[in-house]
């Protein structure tokens, strides 16, 4: 039979699957939450202290009758769990802070808590200690960063003084890709609602769509577009270092997502960083600072290591690790540097690379503008927080500044850099990793011994490292282009991430690394 081709079938059985996601969505609708959720819910607000009442009418009788500054006091358990439908990791909170949530008993001093939690993660445990971020002051208790999985819950038994019960009580934190909020139990009594008429109608149009679809597949061939695409207008500020991986995200994100428009303009990770606070205290309000109605400016800044803490307002989200390397002219065939000899170079004590075991050139270092996020990198990472030498050339060939023991330059792009790295004899610079590879005239120095890989990074440390931050300014709305971006970023991106020589976050590995790594 003619229908009976290879293409019909595939849309039949595509038609049939189709159905059967429908099915399968409706009942994940109705059951289970789609984005990463901690709930919490009070489960017990009683009074315990010598206001209690007790079986007659005017008879008292509480646990502190001889305590006065105890007569109010109160019990509150609250319960946290996981409602979402992904696991919670302690790199899910975001926040700089050590704590993870906030629990706010209006009215009420917090005189002390105790945890358990439930069958089989006993484990959690261990991360409610002081050193993980425990600690209550006032009417405030500060949670830690307690990861859990899907389902799994503690409980947090609080003793209270000041107030009566039934106070407000609030918790706050934030969550990458998802959010806090109150939630109650579900008993036989309190089932969740059958799906009302115009679900119903929902359900029939998506089915005629998805039967649809499958009737064009012998005529299309195109890639599906990724969920939550947004339209408008996104200008990327930031990283050089990591502008390659900007522009071509950015580019797949245009293909898949028709009808937006995203430009690259990478000046440097601080000056990104600043322009973006800039711009989006022109949209605050002039008391409150709080963002107006119309949201945010269209902006994002990626930066190689942290915001500085004079720029509160800016939301992170950790994207990468990106790697970078010193480049060294081959005129020198020095392979390795330690840490010690590195800091000895760029505080101008090594004059000459015969000092080092190298030939007779004097060492010309090649350096990024003070707006250069790899820069602040080597100082923090390799440089232990020293500054380098001023610079005394402006043409990194002939130096201007008979003070400045070595020859040192300032250039504005790594491309620059890596320029003037091949050309002049005895030049030592730094770059991105993937950009410095496979060319003529440099090569890369491994650093005590420890090639700049991101293969191996969990292994060795390398320590010329930096996470890859993505800042906003505030939380982008969820159906904003800057969020929608960022989700792209860290899902449908990964691969452009790691062509580029870059861990992404959002993998088990850079996970333990993003997790872990401070960047001081």
């Amino acid at each position: 039979m003619d229908w009976l081709s290879t293409e019909n079938v595939i849309a039949v059985l595509t038609a049939v699957l189709g159905l059967l996601a429908t099915v399968g969505a409706l009942w994940y609708e109705r059951r289970v939450p789609r984005r990463k959720r901690v709930g919490y819910r009070v489960q017990m607000d009683t009074a315990i202290g010598d206001n209690v009442p007790s079986g007659g009418a005017n008879t008292r009788l509480g646990l502190f009758d001889e305590t006065p500054e105890m007569s109010d006091a109160t019990l509150v358990l609250l319960r946290v769990e996981n409602d979402g439908s992904q696991e919670i990791t302690d790199a899910d909170y975001t926040g700089r802070a050590l704590h993870g949530l906030t629990a706010v008993f209006t009215g009420r001093t917090v005189r002390g808590v105790a945890v358990t939690a439930q069958a089989g993660a006993d484990h959690l445990m261990e991360h409610f200690t002081p050193g993980a971020g425990l600690r209550y002051e006032g009417s405030t208790l500060r949670i830690p960063r307690v990861p859990l999985n899907r389902g799994q819950h503690y409980k947090l038994l609080v003793l209270l003084t000041g107030g009566p019960v039934g106070g407000e009580i609030t918790m706050s934190g934030g969550i990458q890709a998802g959010e806090v909020r109150p939630n109650r139990s579900t008993t036989p009594d309190d089932k969740p609602p059958v799906l009302s008429r115009p679900a119903r109608i929902l359900t029939v149009l998506l089915t005629l769509s998805v039967v649809t679809l499958a009737s064009i597949i012998v005529l299309r061939n195109d890639d599906p577009p990724p969920i939550e695409c947004a339209t408008g207008k996104l200008t990327v500020l930031g990283s050089t270092a990591f502008a390659p991986v900007a522009q071509e995200l950015a580019e797949k994100y245009e293909d898949d997502c028709p009808g937006s428009d995203i430009t690259v303009s990478a000046h440097g990770s601080t000056s990104g960083v600043r322009e973006l606070d800039d711009e989006g205290r022109k949209f605050a309000g002039p008391d409150t600072g709080q963002a107006k109605r119309k949201g945010a400016p269209p902006l994002l800044s990626f930066s190689d290591g942290p915001k500085s803490d004079g720029l509160p307002r800016l939301a992170e989200t950790r994207v990468a690790v990106s790697l970078f390397a010193l480049v060294l002219n081959d005129r020198v065939p020095l392979r390795n540097l330690t840490l010690a000899q590195v800091r000895r170079i760029y505080r101008g004590d090594v004059h000459n690379w015969k000092e080092l075991g190298g030939p007779d050139l004097p060492v010309v270092l090649v350096s990024r503008g003070s707006s250069s996020g790899t820069r602040d990198t080597l100082q923090r990472r390799v440089l232990a927080g020293a500054f380098e030498i001023k610079a005394s050339s402006n043409d990194c060939l002939s130096k201007d500044d008979p003070s400045v023991p070595v020859t040192r330059c300032e250039l504005d792009s790594t491309d620059q850099v890596l320029d003037a790295v091949e050309r002049i004899p005895g030049a030592l610079g730094y770059s991105e990793l993937r950009a410095a590879a496979d060319l003529k005239g440099l090569h890369r120095l491994d650093l005590e011994g420890h090639e700049p890989s991101v293969e191996q990074l969990t292994r060795t440390g390398y320590p010329y490292r930096e996470i890859e931050y993505a800042y906003t300014y505030g939380l982008p709305p969820a159906d904003s282009l800057a969020s929608s971006f960022l989700a792209y970023a860290r899902g449908n991106g990964l691969d452009v991430i790691r062509t580029h020589g870059h861990l992404p976050c959002a993998t088990p590995e850079g996970l333990r690394v993003c997790g872990a790594d401070t960047g001081g």
